[in-house]
């Protein structure tokens, strides 16, 4: 009987180690699908519902008015996101800003800072047109009738046969100063305090306006528009007049 007991047992010990190192041949494989170590740094969003777009964030969620999950107001962190959310533009609950929360409310994406940097770069663009005659270029950053006028100037300054000679040196300061919401399209106003040196020479070579040697401060008020909404994402220059 002893001996029955013994072979037994060694019988069902074999068995075990077999079972245990085919468990580790197969758990200690490799197969490149493994997860990698764990982040607590990286981001975990909660699983998402069957049939759920991955590229959609809660954030695109539309909640119902009344719903359990609708929130009345915002979270302090979104409350300080969004009093900072045009910082160094305009202070908060001034009228610009409640102008540029209406045109973000219509085109989520809209940046009031690339809108500065790109009306800096059309404001360049137009004086050094403007300067040198370049009605093509002018047509496509102006209004209708702003371009009429612009032409109008320079056919006149044709006519008399004068040159003009303008060097940019630099834009100071550009700062939004009203935003107006018209349905969808939006006017916004900058006014561009800059540095240029410009000249007018008549026909003769002699200079009838402004100083080829000086440095002069000059201060524009500009109003560019747009559609919001629009596949055409350039704004247009509809107004202008000199500020002091």
């Amino acid at each position: 009987m002893q001996d029955s007991f013994d072979i037994t047992t060694i019988v069902f010990l074999a068995l075990a180690v077999f079972v245990i190192w085919r468990l580790r041949s197969v758990l200690g494989q490799k197969t490149g699908n493994e997860r990698p170590p764990y982040d607590p740094f990286a981001r975990r969003d909660p699983p998402m519902k069957p049939g759920a777009d991955a590229r959609r964030g809660e954030d695109n969620v539309v909640r119902l008015p009344g719903a359990a999950n609708d929130r009345a107001t915002p979270a302090p962190a979104e409350q300080v996101v969004l009093a900072d959310r045009w910082k160094g533009i305009a202070e908060p609950g001034s009228p610009v800003a409640a102008g540029l929360d209406g045109i973000a409310r219509i085109e989520s994406a809209f940046d009031a800072r690339s809108f500065l940097d790109g009306a800096k770069m059309a404001y360049e663009m137009i004086v050094m047109s403007f300067a040198s005659g370049d009605r093509k270029t002018l047509k496509n950053l102006l209004s209708k009738e702003v371009y009429e006028g612009f032409e109008r100037a320079i056919s006149e300054r044709d006519r008399r046969g004068e040159k003009v000679e303008t060097t940019f040196v630099s834009i100071d300061t550009a700062d939004i100063t009203h935003v107006e919401l018209r349905g969808k399209t939006a006017q916004v106003t900058v006014r561009f305090l800059s540095k240029l040196i410009t000249a007018t020479r008549n026909a003769t070579g002699a200079v009838v306006d402004g100083n080829p040697g000086e440095v002069v401060d000059v201060t524009d008020v500009w109003t560019f528009s747009r559609v919001l909404g629009s596949r055409d994402p350039n704004w247009q220059l509809v107004a202008t007049e000199s500020g002091q």
